[in-house]
């Protein structure tokens, strides 16, 4: 038989989780443990004629051979249970060893009842509105109703389930806020009188202690829970002497603080934000011991400054008028600056953009800013902990705040970087650091060759040295946490690019380009040089250097350059110019890209290597499927940007945000100020995608090509025509020819093929094509017309004459657009046949024959071929004697 188990001091959740195994397994049977939480035993009291459980005191050996534990890893003493029997895990908490033989349903959410709630739910069963109240009681309890750090959407989803099937919140609430026996009072008191205070990385944590008298049989977890209340620490450990033995509970209300890892140390288990653990045999001074030294190596740093802030920073001088900061706002998109004093230039205020619009629509714009800015001198430094930042910005109203160096305490220090409120959000709404690192270094170690991830790790440990941060940022980045191959390599420094690069090329050889006005430099590596790097590699980063990937599929291979640029920021003068680049922070680099998906960065220097960086929603769109721009001016700054926001919905099956697709149909008119060259090259990155017949339908469907021209658009005839040109690139008669060109060329002719003229010469005019391509565009209409006037008994010589005055990529298209049986026949014959037919017959055989050289040359000679081309002549010989008759009448 089976057995449903779960742990002693059984809470909400363990007992909820119960019922909803024996749900999904009906033959099983639910049994109860010895000890439950006084709130639960209450509640079974209540209602046990509508659950379906075995109190332990009824339970009759039997023998067990398959037993199902939920919201716990360990199996305890159990009657009847064999020496092996078949067993299932269904729980939330992670970091436990898997025992062998064992089969795990173990997932990160809330509650292990939100599990079990799913699994109903997929099994369409209904439940009581007892049932659903205990499962949501489950819930409730071990993810705070729904307020802790540890709750995820599925928690929520699986509570809203729950009250749709009848779960009733009025007894919910009776039993999750379950008054304190006068045991647990007693208790409480009692360990009020016993708290020591810890202070690690700037964490505050609580060990409270006391011990009990013989018969204390309450549980801890709801005193624990009241002791946290009360003293609002960022760890609480409760440690209570139960006679031979220490009952520690513990909680976490922060990330950086797992209480579960250490009550593992202890020999219990848990999760990050709550565990317990029972040390037979010890003491509280022991216990309290082993504690305090498991929290100095498990407890994580606290996020400072210098992980959030920007470090190019600029500011405005207290004269400066308000009409140019209102400039500088346009053209950066700051929302703020810091003000210093124009002659000590320390800091004396801030600027918002509120103020200086407020200031330009009172007419103020020539008065000088130090008349509408915050005055003060708000600043932190870079160890500063963003919990101080938050502080600040609550207290002083600040959005940015200035940052200052460490070892400044003069009475006017210079910033040296910035934070902002968005940066100080993304950073408290954001995964956990250390989960998001350890995965981005997987996957880039998993992606990439050996001898790239070598390079990478070379790169960041000689940008650390030189304190300038690196980063991965854009395609790279978004195909990464898509899990699709990547051909990008997008490297952006926060400093001197080409410094960097020449002394990589110092110790690991290859070449130098560089640009110093745009602080780009390229570098060209040899074999040499990536030999260099992986025994260097190998030797700073044994075992790391060159890890295995994760699972199959192809890795990035190691390019022969790779260019490197320095953070920059831009400006756009005026609608759909170039902009204008200036020295930047990272931040604003990637303020200038065009979507949110592709403004993620990943850091690749020194301990930050996989740390990501996420200022504007990225992440978030790319879980939601969303292309997004970054504001509402980008279609005016770059309209070029609606193709590629079309090719990026189409490549990734994603879908453009509503507010983007407005801001599209309202710039579309801009298209007309872009150059012909510029559209054209979006265009045909767009036929080069892998699916070019969808993005030409969204183009359409958005307006964009009749924006081009007004009788333009996409036509359905054109898609199967699209469909067939990609086999074209395999064919053993045509290959050949189309690997010889662009395959954008083929799907442009085939899109502008089935309209009239004078719009396909229009759109190529407005495109700018270069002439070889106008020439083939051309030449297309003309074989079109030839094909159609040759007779369907034209001989192959006069095929040939026709064929011979076009390209072959011009033939090729007029194969992929004709389809009709003479068309293929003769195009194909022509290929493989016809166009390499040759005469024997040369011009000396001619001469040798008495013929003065001339025009007539080439007149016999064609003749001669059309003889041949025709099957007039079989052979040589024949060739010869037909040349000989050809001449006599020519000398006659």
């Amino acid at each position: 038989m089976a057995l449903i188990l779960t742990h002693e001091k059984t809470d909400f959740d363990a007992v909820a989780s119960q019922l909803g195994a024996k749900k999904l397994h009906p033959s099983a049977v639910a049994l109860l443990p010895h000890h439950l939480n006084r709130n639960v035993q209450q509640f079974l009291n209540l209602y046990w004629d509508s659950l379906p459980f075995v109190r332990a005191a009824d339970w009759r050996r039997r023998q067990v051979d398959e037993v199902i534990l939920v919201d716990t890893h360990t199996l305890g003493n159990v009657r009847g249970l064999t020496a092996n029997p078949k067993v299932l895990v269904i729980d939330h908490h992670l970091g436990h060893t898997p025992r062998p033989g064992w089969v795990y349903e173990v997932e990160p959410v809330g509650a292990t009842s939100t599990l079990l709630v799913e699994r109903l739910l997929e099994r369409g069963l209904v439940l009581s509105p007892e049932e659903a109240t205990l499962l949501l009681l489950g819930i409730y309890e071990d993810t705070g109703s729904l307020t802790y750090d540890t709750t995820t959407a599925r928690d929520v989803h699986a509570a809203a389930r729950m009250l749709e099937q009848g779960a009733q919140l009025t007894v919910a609430r009776r039993f999750l806020n379950v008054a304190l026996s006068e045991q647990q009072r007693q208790l409480y008191d009692s360990l009020l009188r016993n708290v020591e205070w810890l202070r690690i990385e700037e964490r505050s944590i609580a060990i409270a202690s006391a011990a009990v008298q013989p018969g204390f049989d309450d549980e801890i977890s709801s005193v624990a829970h009241r002791l946290r209340e009360t003293l609002t620490p960022d760890g609480l450990f409760v440690l209570v002497q139960l006679g031979d033995g220490v009952q520690v509970v513990a909680r976490s209300l922060v990330d950086e603080i797992d209480v579960g890892l250490v009550a593992r140390q202890l020999g219990g288990g848990g999760h990050s934000r709550a565990a317990a653990a029972m040390v037979v045999g010890g003491r509280i001074d022991q216990v309290s011991d082993k504690i305090r030294a498991a929290l100095s190596q498990t407890v994580r740093p606290t996020m400072r400054v210098s992980a959030l802030m920007s470090h190019s920073v600029q500011t405005v001088a207290d004269t400066t008028p308000i009409r140019e900061v209102a400039d500088l706002m346009q053209r950066y998109g700051h929302e703020g600056y810091p003000v210093v004093d124009a002659h000590k230039k320390h800091i004396v205020g801030l600027v918002t953009r509120r103020g200086v619009d407020r200031a330009i629509n009172h007419d103020m714009g020539g008065h000088p800013v130090d008349r509408i800015m915050h005055r003060g001198s708000i600043t932190v430094k870079p160890t500063d902990t963003i919990e101080r930042v938050q502080e600040l910005m609550a207290a002083e109203g600040w959005g940015q705040i200035p940052v200052i160096a460490e070892d400044d305490e003069s009475d006017s220090p210079l910033p040296i970087g910035i934070v902002t409120r968005t940066d100080l959000l993304n950073a408290l709404f954001r995964s956990p650091p250390e989960t998001l690192e350890t995965d981005m270094r997987r996957r880039l170690a998993g992606s990439f060759s050996p001898e790239l991830w070598a390079l990478v790790r070379i790169v960041g440990e000689t940008a650390a040295r030189l304190q300038m941060p690196i980063y991965f940022v854009g395609g790279l980045v978004r195909d990464l946490l898509l899990g699709k191959p990547s051909t990008d390599l997008d490297i952006v420094i926060e400093g001197d690019a080409i410094r960097l690069v020449q002394e990589l090329c110092r110790r690991f050889g290859g070449e130098v380009h560089s640009h110093d006005r745009f602080g780009t430099a390229k570098w060209s590596l040899g074999v040499e040089s990536y030999e260099a790097i992986l025994n260097t590699a190998a030797e700073e980063y044994p075992g790391k250097a060159v890890d295995e990937p994760n699972g199959s599929g192809s890795r990035m291979p190691a390019p022969g350059q790779i260019d490197f640029v320095s953070a920059r920021k831009e400006f756009y003068k005026r609608p759909t110019a170039l902009p204008d680049v200036e020295p930047g922070s990272i931040k604003l680099d990637l303020h200038r890209r065009d979507f949110t998906i592709n403004t993620l960065a990943v850091r690749l220097d020194g301990d930050h290597l996989g740390q990501m960086l996420d200022f504007y929603g990225g992440r978030r769109d790319l879980r939601r499927g969303l292309i997004r721009v970054l504001h509402s001016l980008s279609f005016i700054d770059d309209p070029t940007r609606i193709l590629r926001a079309v090719r990026l919905e189409q490549r990734l099956g994603f879908t453009i945000e509503e507010n983007t697709a407005d801001l599209i149909g309202a710039a579309l008119p801009l298209l007309d100020r872009v150059s012909g060259e510029r559209i054209r090259h979006e265009i045909e990155l767009s036929l080069k995608e892998a699916n070019p017949i969808l993005v030409m339908e969204r183009l359409d469907d958005l307006g964009v090509l009749r924006q081009l021209h007004d009788g333009l658009s996409w036509r359905g005839e054109s898609a199967p025509v699209f469909a067939r040109i990609p086999g074209y690139a395999a064919d053993p008669l045509w290959g050949e020819v189309y690997r010889a060109g662009a395959p954008e060329f083929y799907y442009f002719a085939a899109w502008l093929a089935p309209f009239p003229k004078p719009i396909p010469e229009l759109v190529a005019g407005r495109l700018r094509v270069r002439k070889a391509t106008m020439d083939d565009l051309l030449g297309m209409d003309s074989l079109r017309e030839v094909l159609a006037g040759l007779p369907d008994d034209a001989p192959p010589s006069k095929i040939v004459r026709a064929f011979g005055q076009f390209a072959p990529r011009t033939l090729l298209v007029v194969r992929i657009l004709d389809q009709s049986p003479r068309a293929a026949a003769w195009l194909d014959r022509y290929m493989a046949e016809w166009r390499h037919v040759r005469t024997v017959v040369t011009g000396d055989d001619l001469r040798r024959a008495g013929l003065s050289p001339g025009p007539v040359y080439t007149r016999l000679l064609g003749r001669l071929l059309d003889a041949r081309l025709d099957g007039e002549v079989q052979d040589d010989e024949a060739e010869f004697t037909l040349m000989k008759s050809l001449v006599s009448e020519a000398l006659a």
